[in-house]
């Protein structure tokens, strides 16, 4: 599919450097997600702008994208196709990004660039398309669920389903959906990779999932029960009397789902944080004083 870069950034062909430089930083203020929080495509208008100045402010980026349109990435096999008709006679056998081609070359430089072959024959050389790498930010409750994404790519929007338990950094490869192929060639393919953002009370480890939680100085020393929060819920705990700070007890299968694994989870690791009270009353120094005498 044909994006017009200079129509994105609001510029007419012959614009100089230094329009499309001023030309995408207005736009780029204007459509940042982070100024735009309520409007949805705010961040695929973003991605397009950053892609049409990093096109036109490259000037050997340019001249390509000026001369072979959509298909400018590809400006090098067709160079080297050019140079090598022009030196190479005969019969040939050569491999061009991935794809093997066997014949008279002039067959194939005419399904590149037309005109009539010597042999009399025509071959189509098929080209697969490039592939696209995206980002995909998440927070660790996003990541605990299977959930469904939309995500916009190269203008198309593409639904995919998020497995529970991804890990921060995973790159998956949704098949076909990168640059269109050419001459009929097969579409590249899309690797996302996947940003999972820290929490402020559960740290992951793989499966595993740790957290603190605030004990009171008289339940750790008489014992007694809390409630504390997992990522999907609320579990009560006893505490055994004598607790020491900095002690940890285990919750079996409270972790973090396993990755493409139903029912499958890690465990959650508690450790215990005795709060010393503060600000005491003078009846209570009174009783902890007998009580330090005993």
């Amino acid at each position: 599919m044909y994006i017009d870069y200079y129509k994105i950034l609001g510029v007419n062909k012959n614009a100089t450097q230094e329009e499309i430089k001023k030309a995408y930083r207005k736009l780029a203020r204007k459509h940042h997600p982070d100024l735009n929080p309520n409007d949805k495509n705010a961040k695929s208008n973003f991605q397009q702008i950053n892609e049409a100045n990093e096109v036109l402010s490259d000037p050997e980026k340019r001249k390509k994208y000026d001369q072979y349109g959509k298909d400018w990435q590809h400006a090098e096999q067709f160079e080297k196709a050019e140079q090598n008709q022009k030196q190479s006679s005969g019969s040939f056998r050569k491999e061009y990004s991935g794809t093997q081609f066997e014949g008279d070359f002039s067959d194939f430089f005419e399904s590149m660039f037309g005109g009539s072959a010597r042999t009399g024959r025509s071959r189509q050389v098929k080209f697969r398309g490039e592939d696209f790498s995206a980002e995909i930010h998440l927070n660790l409750i996003d990541a605990y669920e299977t959930h469904k994404q939309t995500l916009t790519v190269n203008g198309k929007n593409i639904r995919i389903t998020i497995p529970a338990g991804i890990e921060n950094g995973q790159t998956i490869k949704i098949q076909g959906h990168g640059g269109p192929g050419i001459n009929g060639g097969p579409n590249g393919d899309l690797y996302i990779t996947f940003l999972i953002e820290n929490h402020p009370k559960f740290k992951r480890l793989g499966n595993d999932l740790y957290t603190t939680a605030d004990l009171d100085l008289y339940t750790a020393v008489l014992g007694g029960e809390i409630t504390i929060d997992t990522l999907d819920s609320k579990v009560k705990l006893k505490v055994s009397p004598g607790t020491q700070n900095g002690s940890k007890i285990k919750l079996k299968g409270k972790g973090f789902p396993v990755y493409k694994k139903e029912g499958q989870f890690g465990d959650l690791y508690i450790t215990y944080s005795v709060v010393v009270p503060r600000n005491l009353t003078e009846k209570q120094k009174k009783l902890f004083t007998e009580l330090s005498k005993l």
